[in-house]
C-alpha cells in the first residue's frame, strides 16, 4: 500500500471524525437555541433572536453569513482558475461593512423596531402601507435567495465529497446510491457521491436551522466565525512553507500558461484480461513540446470493458508545463502511474480566447479566460465590482435580518470595525494560498470548484499531518453552513410571516410553528432537487444570486428608509425594473455565451445597470403619483416632514 493512499485513509478518517464531532457541537447549540423559545413570542425569537444581540453575536454571524461557500468554495476556483487579478475582483469586499453596516442598518433598526417588522418585505409593506409592495418583495426575494441557497448546497456537497473520499463506509454508501439511483431519470445523471453529500449535508443543515432557528444560527455562527479565521491562516502557513514563499510561487506562476480543454482517444496498449476502470482525474505524460513538458488529465472516469481497446472523443484537458517549473512538474509526476497500459492519442482541443499560450497572463490584469477575448478582468469590470459587493451586500436580505436584530447604536459601531478586519484576514490570505494552489496542484480546472478541501488535503498530507485536513476543510463546510442556515429561516421567514399570516391573521401560536418547520423544510427540499444537475460554476450562481438581491432591494429599501416622498407605487416598479433588468441581462448573456452569464454592456456588470435603472423609474414614478398617507409619514418621519 502506498504512503499516498495510507495519508488519505488517515485523512479521510480524521474528517469523518472532525465531522461527527462539529456537527455534535451544531445540533447541541440548536437543542439549547430551542430552549430559549419558551415563552417568548415564537415569530420574533425564531426568526430575530428577540432582537437582543450583542457586539460579538452580531459581528460574527454578519461575518459567518457573507462569507458563504461563494467565499470558500466559488472565490478559491477565481483564483485558481484566472490568477492574481481576482484580488481586484474581491477588493470591494474589504469596504463592504463600513457601506452595507454603516449605510442603512441604524435606521432600519429602528423602523423594523416602529414597525414591529420581521422580515424586509414586512418593512416595506408597513412603511409603505402597501399589500402589493410586500407581495411583490416577498416574490423576488424568495426568487433570486433561492439562487443564493443551490449554490451553498452544492459547495456543502463538494466539500463532504472530498472530506469522505477515502473513508470505506462511506464507499460502500456511494455504491448502494448507485446502485438505486442510476435508472432514475434526471437523477441517475449525477455522480453518486455528490447525491449521498448532497442529501447528507441538506438533512443535517435543515434539521438543526428548523430546530433552532435565528438563535442556534447565531450561536453556531460564532463557532463557525472562529472556525473559518483559524482554518485560512492555518492554511496560508502550509502553502508559503510547501511552495518556497509568495516570490518563488510567482516566478512559477509567472511561466504558466492556460490549459487547453477538448478531446482525446484513449488506446489499450496490452490484451486486458478484465475491466480497466480510470477515475476522474487521471494523469498521462506525453512528449515534450517547445520547452513545455505536456499532460493530458481525464475529466471523467472512463472504463475499457473486457474485449475493448479504444476509447473516442474522451474528455480531456492537456497542461503544458514548463520546464524550469520544477515544483509543478514534481506535483504532476507524483501522480502518474507509469504502469497504466493505456495510451493517449488524436488531441483535439481548443485554448482560451484571451491567455493561451502567453506566459504571465497568471501573474497580470485582466486574467485568462476560456470564453472572452477580453480577458476576466477588464478595468471598467473591475471598477464595477468594486461597486458590486459593498452595494449589492448592502440589499441582501439577509444581512438586513442581522441589521434588525442588534441590541444598540455601540454594538452596531464596534461590529463594523471587527467585520471589516475579519474579512481583511480572510479574503487576502485566500488570494495567496490558491495562487500557491496552481503551482502545488495543477489540473484541477476540471472540477475548480473543489479546489479548497482538496488543496486542505493536499496541504495536510504532504506536511506530514495528514489528520490536519478535517479541521481545514471544516472552514469552508462552517462558511456553507452558516450561510444556508441563514437563507433557510430567511426564505422560509417570508413565506410563512409574509405569505401565510397575511392570509390567516388569527392562526394560532402552536399552528405557527408547525407551518414554519414544513416551510423550513420544504425549501430545503426544494434546493436539493434543483441541484440534483448543478452548473459548473458555483460563484455564477452566487454573483446572480446576490446581484438579482441587489438590484431588486438597493435603491428600494435606501428610499424607503430616508425618503418620505416616496409612493409604494415608485418602490413596485423599482423592485421590478432592477431585478428585471437583472434577468434580462442574464438572458442576453445565455444567448450570446451560450451559458448562464450576464450580458456585460461596456463591460460594466449588469448590477450596476440594473440599480441605475431602478433608481431612475422609482424618482420619476414618485413624481407622478400622489404622496404617501400623513399617518404613515408622521409615525416614521415625524410631525414636520419635506416632501420635495
Amino acid at each position: 500500500m502506498s504512503s499516498g493512499f495510507i495519508f488519505a485513509s488517515i485523512a479521510g478518517n480524521a474528517a469523518l471524525v472532525s465531522f461527527a464531532v462539529y456537527m455534535l457541537f451544531v445540533f447541541i447549540l440548536a437543542g439549547l437555541a430551542n430552549r430559549q423559545q419558551s415563552g417568548k413570542s415564537f415569530l420574533n425569537e425564531y426568526f430575530l433572536g428577540s432582537r437582543n444581540l450583542g457586539m460579538w453575536a452580531f459581528a460574527f454571524t454578519y461575518a459567518a453569513t457573507s462569507a458563504s461557500g461563494g467565499s470558500f468554495m466559488g472565490f478559491p476556483s477565481l483564483i485558481y482558475t484566472h490568477g492574481w487579478v481576482v484580488a481586484l475582483w474581491i477588493a470591494g469586499y474589504i469596504v463592504f461593512p463600513l457601506v452595507a453596516i454603516g449605510l442603512i442598518a441604524k435606521r432600519l433598526n429602528q423602523v423594523a423596531r416602529k414597525s414591529g417588522s420581521i422580515t424586509v418585505p414586512e418593512i416595506l409593506r408597513k412603511r409603505l402601507g402597501s399589500d402589493t409592495v410586500g407581495m411583490v418583495a416577498t416574490v423576488l426575494l424568495v426568487f433570486f435567495q433561492f439562487f443564493f441557497l443551490l449554490a451553498q448546497f452544492k459547495a456543502g456537497a463538494k466539500i463532504m465529497t472530498t472530506l469522505l473520499g477515502e473513508v470505506s463506509a462511506y464507499q460502500t454508501a456511494v455504491t448502494l446510491v448507485d446502485q438505486f439511483t442510476r435508472p432514475i431519470p434526471w437523477v441517475g445523471a449525477a455522480d453518486a457521491d455528490y447525491l449521498l453529500c448532497l442529501l447528507v449535508f441538506a438533512i443535517s443543515v435543515v434539521a438543526y436551522t428548523a430546530w433552532g432557528g435565528f438563535r442556534a444560527v447565531v450561536w453556531t455562527d460564532m463557532m463557525q466565525g472562529v472556525i473559518m479565521g483559524l482554518g485560512v491562516l492555518l492554511l496560508l502557513g502550509l502553502a508559503l512553507s510547501q511552495v518556497g514563499g509568495v516570490g518563488s510561487a510567482t516566478a512559477e506562476l509567472s511561466r504558466q500558461v492556460p490549459p487547453r480543454d477538448g478531446n482525446a482517444t484513449l488506446t489499450a496498449t496490452m490484451d486486458l484480461k478484465a475491466p480497466l476502470a480510470l477515475v476522474k482525474g487521471t494523469w498521462f505524460e506525453l512528449s515534450e513540446q517547445g520547452g513545455r513538458q505536456r499532460f493530458v488529465r481525464l475529466k471523467d472516469s472512463v472504463i475499457f470493458s473486457n474485449g475493448r481497446k479504444e476509447i473516442e472523443n474522451t474528455p480531456i484537458i492537456l497542461v503544458r508545463t514548463a520546464i524550469e517549473n520544477k515544483i509543478e512538474l514534481r506535483s504532476i509526476r507524483a501522480q502518474i502511474d507509469d504502469n497504466l497500459p493505456v495510451s493517449v492519442s488524436d488531441l483535439n482541443v481548443v485554448g482560451y480566447e484571451y491567455g493561451d499560450d502567453k506566459p504571465g497572463v497568471y501573474v497580470s490584469a485582466p486574467g485568462p479566460k476560456s470564453s472572452s477575448g477580453l480577458g476576466f478582468l477588464p478595468i471598467m469590470l473591475a471598477v464595477s465590482f468594486f461597486c458590486f459587493w459593498p452595494f449589492a451586500g448592502a440589499a441582501q436580505p439577509s444581512y438586513m435580518a442581522r441589521q434588525m436584530a442588534f441590541k444598540d447604536v455601540p454594538t452596531l459601531r464596534h461590529s463594523i470595525i471587527f467585520v471589516a478586519v475579519y474579512f481583511s484576514l480572510i479574503y487576502f490570505p485566500l488570494i495567496v494560498v490558491f495562487t500557491c494552489g496552481r503551482v502545488l496542484i495543477p489540473g484541477w480546472e476540471i472540477d475548480a470548484d473543489r479546489i479548497m478541501p482538496e488543496m486542505a488535503a493536499y496541504l495536510t498530507s504532504s506536511a506530514g499531518v495528514p489528520w490536519l485536513a478535517g479541521l481545514l476543510v471544516a472552514a469552508p463546510f462552517a462558511a456553507v453552513m452558516s450561510s444556508v442556515d441563514s437563507f433557510l429561516l430567511l426564505v422560509s421567514g417570508s413565506v410563512v410571516r409574509d405569505v401565510y399570516q397575511r392570509k390567516n391573521p388569527d392562526v394560532s401560536e402552536a399552528k405557527m410553528k408547525k407551518v414554519t418547520y414544513l416551510t423550513t423544510v420544504g425549501v430545503g427540499v426544494l434546493a436539493v432537487i434543483a441541484m440534483l444537475n448543478p452548473p459548473q460554476f458555483l460563484q455564477d450562481l452566487i454573483v446572480f444570486g446576490s446581484g438579482g438581491l441587489g438590484a431588486s432591494f438597493l435603491m428600494p429599501v435606501i428610499l424607503t428608509l430616508y425618503w418620505p416622498r416616496l409612493t409604494s407605487h415608485a418602490t413596485v416598479a423599482g423592485m421590478l425594473s432592477g431585478g428585471g433588468t437583472m434577468g434580462v441581462f442574464y438572458l442576453i448573456g445565455y444567448v450570446v455565451n451560450g451559458k448562464f452569464s450576464g450580458y456585460e454592456l461596456w463591460s460594466l456588470h449588469p448590477f450596476i445597470w440594473s440599480v441605475a435603472i431602478s433608481a431612475m423609474v422609482m424618482v420619476l414614478v414618485t413624481r407622478i403619483t400622489e404622496p404617501p398617507q400623513a399617518g404613515l409619514l408622521e409615525k416614521y418621519f415625524g410631525k414636520t416632514v419635506n416632501l420635495d
